[in-house]
């Protein structure tokens, strides 16, 4: 499992190091890991490292130091390398290493601002090591300036990459806001751990992928800011039916779903639901939208009644649905009132009570995010809930005793406990209509087939109220790599939402028989976020 920390809580670790006289080792870690990613990085491309261009852009602190002694050490191994100092200052140690190794040193003005943007855009690589974890606010004047430049000549004819220095500067390590302008990166070095601001939106929109360097600090970390499950924790998370199991054993879903406006959405949600495990389907909604799902999908059983009439495990309610289906939306309300799991997307969320509980999953995106924080008293829009993920679902879950998932390119999955998973393994072809419904039909599922002991979440090391979440994480990672499976069969083409349910099975498969071995691990002291 990846665990992620604010800016605050690696300084603090980095503390009874600096008080030991180790504050230098660990910048020669940080630098080292930086640039051996560097070279990998520009091997995986194809491209030779002797007489590459490198430019490295530095502030003056200790991010500018991690990145003069990398391009330092770049320098030695025969690469061209030139630092533009953005500030009147620099790490002094660093840049007299760099100048002993060869690198070339040009102070950034507004009157050479263009050329050093041309420079700098037209070299193999580019490090941004400008603004470290505990900057806010941003670039500011002729720096803001030329980041903007080098990033408006890159889209024009750039032909190098970018690598972030612990983090792309402007972005906040602890939430992910960014002040631009901000140079996206194709890859972030980040030095400790990785930061929380990188695993959420729409700091991981800059940030490109992520390797973590470990200094020696990882034994000083406390409670992880998020957390993002990985093959080995989707693997144990996932639900295996006993030898003796039946269609009850393995756990009955209710699903309230679908009107006459948008019956395929209740359609969608039980080909979710049926793709990721669960032992039965029983669908409660209006006769015509039965016989849809009754001709789509066989398996599930159909009718018109009562929330109370049916026995099940857990509830899938509101995909959908809309505020004239009166009938829908109280069977939601029953669902939630029985005090089984529900999972609640959509239409249902408007019609639910302020006060919920851990094991009732909320599923909106982030409009349907920022209505809720709206009926709750929160000042907010949807472009406020964009600029800032991470606090936006940690306040709706707190708000209201739920958990809740915000969907999105990064997917965040809040506990009220304050307890986060980031996910991240879809594709932006997801972005369809129905993938939503397809997701609520999957987490459904795994929250039947997780009711009876939701407990043993405990073995990746969560507390019981947070393995909701978990379960809902398990499910937004199901889902992203079933989408990306999808599109990979169209050769990384577009897909509807009905291939994410077609392609769960085999994602599924895969996952279910990963083991330690099918861990992929570097030798050196890197480790990719996937």
């Amino acid at each position: 499992m990846i665990s992620a920390y604010t800016g605050t809580q690696v300084r603090h670790a980095e503390e009874p190091l600096l008080a030991a006289g180790l504050g230098d080792v660990l910048m020669q870690r940080a630098a080292h890991g930086l640039a051996h990613a560097v070279i990998r990085e520009l091997k995986a491309r194809g491209l030779r490292t002797y007489g590459a261009r490198v430019a490295v852009l530095t502030g003056k602190g200790n991010n500018g130091g991690d990145g003069l002694y990398a391009a330092a050490f770049l320098a030695g191994r025969g690469m061209r390398t030139t630092a533009v100092l953005t500030a009147d200052a620099a790490h002094p140690q660093a840049l007299a290493a760099f100048g002993r190794a060869g690198g070339r040193v040009r102070h950034l003005s507004e009157t050479a601002l263009a050329e050093l943007a041309a420079e700098a855009a037209d070299a193999a690589v580019v490090i941004d090591a400008v603004l470290g974890t505990g900057a806010k606010g941003g670039l500011r004047g002729s720096a803001a300036n030329l980041v903007q430049a080098i990033a408006e000549a890159r889209t024009q004819h750039g032909q190098g990459f970018v690598v972030a220095c612990d983090l792309p500067s402007g972005v906040d390590a602890d939430t992910g806001a960014v002040s631009e302008p901000v140079l996206p990166a194709d890859l972030t070095v980040t030095f400790g751990a990785a930061k929380s601001g990188l695993l959420a939106d729409p700091g991981a929109d800059f940030a490109g992928r992520v390797e973590v360097v470990t200094i020696g600090i990882e034994d000083h970390l406390e409670t992880p800011e998020l957390r993002r499950l990985e093959d080995m924790d989707m693997a144990r998370l996932l639900p295996h039916p006993a030898r003796r199991a039946h269609k009850y054993s393995r756990g009955v879903l209710g699903v309230v779903a679908g009107s006459a406006d948008y019956p395929g959405a209740a359609v969608l949600a039980c080909r979710g639901a049926l793709a990721a495990g669960v032992g039965m389907v029983r669908y409660l909604g209006p006769p015509e939208v039965a016989d849809l799902v009754r001709q789509s999908c066989p398996e599930v059983v159909c009718s018109s009644g009562a929330v109370a009439d049916n026995r099940v495990q857990a509830w899938l309610v509101g995909s959908g649905m809309g505020p004239g289906d009166h009938d829908q939306l109280q069977r939601a309300r029953d669902a939630v009132a029985s005090g089984l799991p529900v999972v609640a997307d959509a239409g249902a969320l408007p019609a639910l009570p302020d006060a919920l509980a851990p094991h009732v999953v909320l599923t909106p995106h982030a409009g349907e995010l920022a209505a809720l924080l709206a009926r709750l008293g929160r000042d907010g829009d949807r472009p406020a809930v964009e600029a800032g993920t991470l606090a936006a679902v940690r306040r709706a879950a707190a708000l209201t005793g739920a958990t809740v998932l915000l969907k999105g390119a990064t997917t965040l999955v809040a506990a009220p406990g304050g307890d986060v998973f980031s996910q991240a393994d879809g594709t932006p072809w997801l972005a369809t209509a129905g993938s939503g419904d397809v997701l609520a039909g999957i987490i459904g599922a795994l929250l039947t087939q997780a009711a009876p002991d939701v407990e043993r979440f405990h073995e990746v090391g969560l507390a019981p109220e947070a393995g909701w979440a978990a379960v809902a994480a398990l499910g937004a990672a199901l889902h992203g790599r079933a989408g990306r499976a999808a599109s990979d069969t169209n050769s990384g083409g577009p897909i509807a939402a009905g291939g994410i349910a077609d392609s769960l099975p085999q994602v599924w498969g895969k996952v279910s028989t990963l083991s330690n071995s099918g861990v992929r691990k570097r030798n050196s002291h890197t480790q990719p976020l996937r």
